[in-house]
């Protein structure tokens, strides 16, 4: 499949590779500062980017003290707090909070995205999640964590709920009279009164309708129960293929599951990349293996360890990995790291320090090398476009916008301003109609 003349959708994250926080100019405490992240916000927009995405986790990562004083993600600053505050900060680009069905409730959730919704303008995204980290339940009165089925099924109907309270109000529900004394037309509120296996919620919203009518709804999930959900409900799906003909049948796979579904819209499929720019080869070759060296190889083992849901601590980290039990972790995360094992013969050790820098796609050279790449994946039918995690930060993000952006932007891969007036336009994805949580 050809797709010539269309454009890349550019979204971009704090970088998780490990060592990015000691690089040689990076700023240490970035994600915990407002400041910085602003900075951050203000400069994608100025490279014309659609989105900013912020992942997000309820729990310290389960690893020893001795690993986790070495992360720099420990501490973060909430999504949706931050989200508002950097609304008020730009005028175009989308705001993705992550957020989790697990230990949310739903009205609550659908309240502080309709308001994030309003304060931008229509700039709100919800990375629908459903936790992965099993030290999540202890921060919720939880003994042990819910199955990865029940967390799916208790996750398909949170965005039913959710769906139907964006949809307490019409557009033009409230017509603030004051001659006549009426604030809003009854015939236009709708109340919920849902009644389901995990939830009952009355409604209505006390938010108005979303200026986009439903916030994009982005999901992650790459296990079965994970891609049916994200192809009933989900807009934008983040991916993390790392070669163009399995990225292509999963392109393939996802948008016949939606078509299945009765989904009418293509979704948007966004993979993972981790881009490090240099002014030649060898430099950004360099910048990566420097990046590397810089990462703790406790700390990478006890990722590892995360990853698989199982602790590999007492096993020779210079033998092979061997075969590792079913757990209650993330089931695509647990496969995807076992099949790089395989395929590439690593050790254990080898095996986690690629884990812990970064095990994903990666596009590492000239600003002209990687505007190559981006193009090859979007015209062959592989990616809408790509989910950026940069070298390190400011740093990285600076070199991208300065030298990679023109470059995607001569080749007509990318816009020059911004045409829509809401996140879902310059996505080009349409905005729902009124009663569509209804059927």
């Amino acid at each position: 499949m050809s797709r010539m003349g269309e454009r890349l959708i550019l979204l971009a994250m704090p970088s998780i590779h490990a060592g990015a926080w000691r690089y040689p100019g990076a700023d240490p405490g970035f994600q915990a500062s407002f400041e910085q992240m602003a900075w951050f916000a203000r400069t994608l927009e100025q490279g014309c980017f659609d989105g900013l995405f912020l992942p997000d986790t309820l729990a310290a990562r389960a690893a020893p003290i001795e690993t986790l004083v070495r992360g720099h993600s420990i501490v973060t600053l909430d999504p949706l707090t931050l989200l508002p505050a950097l609304a008020a900060v730009t005028q175009h680009i989308g705001l993705i909070g992550t957020a989790s069905t697990t230990y949310n409730e739903p009205y609550m959730l659908a309240r502080r995205l309709a308001s994030l919704d309003v304060i931008s303008g229509g700039r709100a995204g919800w990375n629908l999640v459903t936790s992965s980290n099993p030290n999540e339940a202890a921060n919720f009165g939880a003994e042990q964590h819910m199955e990865h089925g029940a967390r799916y099924r208790r996750a398909r109907e949170f965005c039913t709920v959710m769906d139907g309270l964006w949809e307490s109000w019409d557009q033009d529900a409230f017509c603030r009279d004051a001659d006549s004394g009426l604030y809003f037309d009854a015939e236009k509120m709708h109340v919920l009164d849902h009644h389901g296996p995990h939830f009952s919620v009355r409604g209505p919203l006390n938010v108005e309708r979303p200026v986009q009518s439903r916030p994009v709804v982005v999901q992650a999930g790459a296990s079965e129960a994970g891609r049916q959900i994200a192809a009933e409900t989900a807009e934008v799906i983040f991916t993390y293929q790392t070669d163009k003909e399995s990225a292509r049948q999963f392109y393939a796979e996802m948008q016949c599951r939606a078509r299945a579904a009765g989904r009418q819209q293509a979704l948007k499929i966004i993979p993972a990349v981790f881009v490090v720019w240099g002014e030649t080869l060898a430099q950004a070759q360099e910048k990566r293996r420097r990046l590397d060296l810089l990462v703790d190889d406790a700390s990478s083992l006890a990722t590892l360890s995360i990853a698989l849901g199982h602790d590999i601590s007492h096993y020779d980290p210079h033998g092979p990995l061997p075969d590792i039990p079913e757990s209650n972790a993330s089931k695509s995360g647990r496969e995807r790291v076992i099949r790089l094992a395989r395929s590439e013969d690593l050790s254990i050790i080898a095996l986690a320090r690629r884990i812990c820098g970064y095990q994903g796609l990666e596009m590492v050279g000239t600003a002209e090398m990687i505007a190559d790449q981006m193009q090859l994946w979007l015209e062959c039918g592989a990616a809408d476009g790509f989910n950026i995690m940069f070298s390190h930060l400011p740093g990285g993000a600076t070199e991208f916008v300065a030298q990679v952006v023109p470059e995607l932007q001569q080749r007509g891969l990318l816009r020059l301003q911004y045409e829509g007036n809401t996140f879902r336009d310059n996505l080009g994805l349409r905005t729902p109609g009124p009663g569509y949580s209804r059927g």
